[in-house]
């Protein structure tokens, strides 16, 4: 193998090789190599410890591959496509379909001058499958939650009560720490995300605040929270989804593009941390929140730009692909109104302002 290794050997006596076999397992387990791991072991794209980014971030590591040879096929054995693949990356979650035939895969070389094609020796077979995620799958329980906030209401909008799951009432519970408490041993959790005691019960907060009403933009601080004690979340990203992602957007502090909407009827904003200033999102300590942040400015679209019903407040917010769990639109930030608050004007002061104006001008 290269750009990859068999989680384990397995049992090779049978095979009478010089070198023995890197694995004789008849399904074995591939994992991907780290970055740093030796040259003559890295083919081309591969090697990425097992992460992919978003294509749209950085599209040369959006894919990874590795080569393997297979032994023991006899003297002229036919070519014949994995029985099975099963993708979990780094756990449950995805759903792969059939294997089927495809085009050879085509790579580039000599500075992208001359393109070759993957082959086999016997004979020419090439596969595919694909694989999708569901959030649904891969977790009981949501694990990011978006509070909401505007500066014309001062009521904020919360994540909604056990976003994430309910604590325990037991004040010794390892779920969760509450303030006061000290973090109890790791191996009292057993290696699962402890996190700090909120109403929401998530390792992750997306806010999301309009901070100014111009005539022509909005202006938002989006802020994401680490509420989980035992992890960093590096190369993070947050997808939004919001209707006024159609025109312009300026974010100050994070890294953004725009992304086809593919049928939503609002447009779809990715964001993420600039590196070696934000990138990183840390971990929670015993007195306080890790966080990042940036201000955006919206630019509206007068044609359809409205005050009401929440028009600035995202629809969908997603973390590292993960949906979170959002607020009931009924709970959403409204305008105050201003007829209610207004008391009933006192019929004998307009009576007086009446006959004051009218004896000004007889």
């Amino acid at each position: 193998m290269a750009g990859a290794f068999a989680t384990k050997q397995g049992n090779c006596s049978s095979f009478k090789f010089q070198t023995p076999p890197h694995s004789c397992e008849k399904s074995p387990v591939i994992a991907d190599l780290m970055p740093d791991a030796l040259s003559e072991n890295k083919p081309d794209g591969c090697c990425h410890g097992g992460l992919l980014a978003a294509w749209a971030i950085n599209p040369s590591k959006s894919f990874s591959s590795f080569e393997m040879t297979i032994g023991n096929l006899g003297t002229n054995p036919n070519v014949q496509a994995p029985i099975n693949l099963t993708l979990m990356a780094p756990g449950p979650g995805y759903t792969c379909d059939l294997i089927e035939d495809t085009d050879p895969s085509v790579y580039s070389d000599i500075g992208g001058k001359r393109q070759l094609q993957a082959y086999t020796i016997c004979s020419p077979g090439t596969w595919k499958s694909t694989c999708t995620y569901s959030s649904f799958i891969a977790n009981q329980a949501p694990v990011c939650c978006v509070s909401l906030s505007t500066f014309y209401n001062p009521k904020i909008t919360s994540c909604p009560t056990c976003s994430c799951g309910c604590r325990e009432a037991d004040k010794n519970t390892v779920s969760c720490i509450r303030e006061g408490y000290s973090e109890p041993e790791s191996d009292s959790f057993d290696n699962n995300d402890i996190v700090k005691c909120t109403d929401h019960m998530c390792p992750v907060r997306i806010h999301w605040h309009i901070m100014t009403n111009y005539v022509t933009h909005w202006k938002v601080k989006l802020t994401i929270s680490n509420y989980n004690y035992e992890r960093n979340y590096s190369n993070w990203n947050v997808l939004i989804q919001h209707p006024g992602f159609s025109q312009s957007t300026t974010a100050y502090s994070f890294n953004s593009t725009m992304l086809p909407s593919f049928g939503f009827s609002d447009e779809v904003a990715l964001f993420w941390g600039i590196e070696y200033y934000n990138d990183e999102l840390l971990y929670a300590e015993e007195d306080k929140v890790s966080a990042v942040s940036t201000q955006i400015l919206l630019r509206k679209d007068l044609d359809s730009f409205t005050l009401r019903n929440g028009w600035a407040l995202p629809r969908r917010i997603y973390f590292n692909g993960e949906d979170c769990q959002m607020p009931l639109p009924d709970t959403f930030p409204m305008l105050p109104n201003v007829s209610s608050s207004l008391k009933p004007t006192n019929p004998v002061f307009l009576l007086c302002i009446y006959l004051t104006f009218k004896r000004l001008f007889t």
